[in-house]
């Protein structure tokens, strides 16, 4: 022999994913998440643990004087997969097998850190701002990461992420995509610019903030479009002015001609829009998208307006116009011409317009983590993977993601997308390969776990997992539990 029995090697391999990086001593991965500690690989990030309902988010009962006198005090904990670590190269099972007793049945929680090459991130951006077009690309770095989806009712939606962008591309463009999916789940602050060209906008998106669009701070989501704005609002005009224009990219609404104005028996004022009408008081196409006023591209309201009709309208005539979430308003009056002057905006009518804006939504940005749970994922679950999929299915198996509830997606495979705000702060890591790593946990009965081919000589019980230096949370204001037996068809009566 070369040296002594006890002798370990300057480097040492990981194998906990495709990279196989040689770590010397002292030294992390290039996934900052193992490390060499004196010759032995050792996971950075500490294993979570979800306590009981109502405990805090602070090391668990270390202050007592923080208990909230919920006597269950944390019997009956929920080990994560925040920390735990993979099963790379796929044939090992997962990092913890963890048995535990819920009112008198046997559970098994099986938890695992995936590696998920197909993910990617789903932002919903709360604003009327034009951020772009459907199917504009997005960048991060200068490298397309994703494209716009669908707009929602009073949000832009982004794509962001996926297998063709995360392997499908030149590795910058790679890198540059896991960097920015990283952030976005671990609730970072990232800088995206839409479109090209001229059509280029600057959007800062960060999980639970409200979005930032080309330096401005979006405030207020809309109340609804210009025609619902209207019908919500009809009376707070009434006896206060003769028409109100409610100026939105899609639905611009016009009191007088509405079916709300209507039936208050407003007057007609011979006001005319330049777009394309709907149905009464209903517009479309009154401007270009934009940035201004109710998500178009003006900034002064009458440039939709076209001559009033002689006929019908007077000097005098009152016209309020605003905005989807009351931030924009001006206050005009006909001259003799017939022409709209602005004048100060009456206190009546200011009323109004506050009463719009309180009743919008904070604007906020919102990141789903979206992800496919594969057949090497699974086969540290089982020997026999598909029956895991299976099982999930027939709601024998219950899936969560760092202990947050994901939504699982219908048809083949295990597909979950999950609100990065339920999830512990910092549960996702990356690979160089490049993909993300993901907490992923599944429960279900010990008996139904041995049917199933599991692994059941790994199984622990929770009390036996050393947890010294666990990170221990309370759960998240959903309050989602995964051990509850509400999630199984068995607690319903099911005979499966």
């Amino acid at each position: 022999m070369s040296g002594p029995a006890s002798a370990k090697p300057e480097k040492i391999r990981c194998d906990a994913c495709p990279v196989l990086c040689f770590i010397a001593d002292g030294k992390s991965g290039a996934c900052d998440r193992y490390a060499n500690h004196a010759g032995e690989l050792v996971r950075l990030d500490p294993l979570t643990i979800v306590e009981t309902a109502g405990a805090p988010l602070v090391p668990f009962m270390k202050d007592s004087a923080a208990w909230d006198g919920d006597i269950v005090k944390g019997d009956r904990p929920f080990v994560t997969a925040v920390g735990a670590g993979t099963t790379y190269p796929d044939y090992k099972p997962a990092p913890f097998i963890v048995s535990q007793d819920i009112d008198g049945v046997d559970m098994v929680t099986v938890v695992t850190e995936g590696i998920f090459s197909y993910c990617g991130v789903k932002v919903k951006i709360d604003t009327d701002r034009h951020i772009g077009d459907e199917r504009d690309i997005v960048y991060a770095q200068g490298e397309a990461i994703g494209h716009v989806m669908t707009s929602e009712y009073g949000s832009k939606m982004l794509s962001l992420g996926g297998v063709e962008h995360l392997t499908g591309g030149s590795k910058k463009e790679g890198r540059a995509t896991c960097a920015a999916l990283l952030a976005l789940c671990n609730r970072e602050a990232v800088t995206l610019s839409i479109g090209e060209g001229d059509h280029t906008t600057e959007v800062i998106v960060q999980a639970g903030q409200a979005p930032v669009i080309n330096g401005d701070t979006e405030r207020l989501m809309r109340v609804g479009c210009g025609s619902a704005t209207i019908g919500m609002f009809a009376k707070q005009w009434l006896d206060h002015v003769d028409d109100v224009v409610v100026v939105d990219d899609h639905i611009t609404g016009v009191l007088s001609e509405h079916e709300a104005g209507k039936q208050l028996d407003m007057a007609a004022t011979g006001i005319k829009i330049k777009g394309r009408r709907s149905t009464p008081g209903r517009y479309f196409q009154v401007a270009e998208p934009g940035t201004g006023w109710g998500g178009t591209d003006i900034d002064d309201p009458l440039t939709i307006l076209g001559p009033f009709n002689p006929k019908i309208a007077r000097a005098g005539m009152r016209l309020l116009m605003v905005s989807t979430t009351g931030e924009q308003f001006a206050y005009y009056e006909l001259d003799d011409t017939l022409q709209p002057q602005q004048r100060d905006l009456p206190e009546a009518l200011r009323k109004s317009t506050d009463l719009i804006a309180e009743n919008c939504e904070p604007s906020v940005c919102s990141v789903l983590f979206m992800g496919g749970a594969g057949g090497s994922l699974r086969a540290g679950v089982t020997e026999n993977p598909v029956r895991l999929t299976r099982s999930v299915k027939d709601a024998l198996t219950h899936v969560s993601c760092g202990g947050a509830k994901p939504y699982v997606w219908p048809g083949g495979g295990i597909t979950v997308m999950v609100d990065v705000m339920d999830m512990p702060e910092m549960s996702f890591g990356y690979v160089p390969t490049p993909a993300l790593v993901a907490p992923i946990e599944f429960t279900l009965r010990a008996s139904d776990y041995a049917a199933m081919g599991g692994y059941v000589d790994h199984v622990k019980p929770v009390t036996q997992i050393e947890t010294a230096s666990a990170r221990r949370i309370g759960r998240n204001a959903q309050g989602h539990d995964p051990l509850a037996a509400q999630h199984y068809h068995w607690a319903k009566g099911d005979k499966r």
